[in-house]
């Protein structure tokens, strides 16, 4: 399979599994401060389901694609723990510039210290389904 068709592959099977987390998170009343759809939504002067749309396609094509693009020069000795490099450097980059932008502050500490830590995990999590998906896909099914 093509890589880049492949990452973006990985990367909506990862924003999938994120989404799934963020819903139940939110159902389960942690943290409700921390809703990155209403964030995006209102970066863009949007309804919610712009926002939906804008989280996969920033999962799906500038995560899934950059992975796949980057993926021989990322440090790790599989493709899951290059996924989690990954996914920890797009945390980085959400953190210094996506969460100031939103009005989270950097690191997004205008919510406390919860917020790091919590979008760090799910996105070691987005990183490790992101690699190991996109790995799926180079294997033979029938080998």
């Amino acid at each position: 399979m093509n890589k880049i068709v492949a990452g973006a592959v990985a990367g909506f099977a990862a924003t999938v599994v994120l989404s799934v987390m963020m819903v139940a998170k939110g159902m389960m009343g942690i943290m409700p401060e921390l809703d990155v759809i209403a964030m995006l939504s209102a970066m863009m002067g949007a309804p919610a389901v712009m926002g939906w749309m804008g989280h996969f396609m920033i999962g799906t094509l500038a995560w899934g694609i950059g992975f796949a693009l980057l993926f021989d020069m990322i440090p790790g000795s599989s493709a899951v723990a290059k996924g989690v490099v990954f996914g920890t450097a797009a945390w980085l980059g959400m953190m210094i510039m996506v969460m100031p932008m939103a009005g989270a502050g950097l690191f997004g500490m205008a919510m406390g210290i919860m917020a790091p830590m919590m979008t760090l995990v799910l996105h070691v999590i987005f990183g490790a389904v992101l690699g190991a998906v996109y790995q799926a896909q180079a294997k033979p099914v029938f080998a």
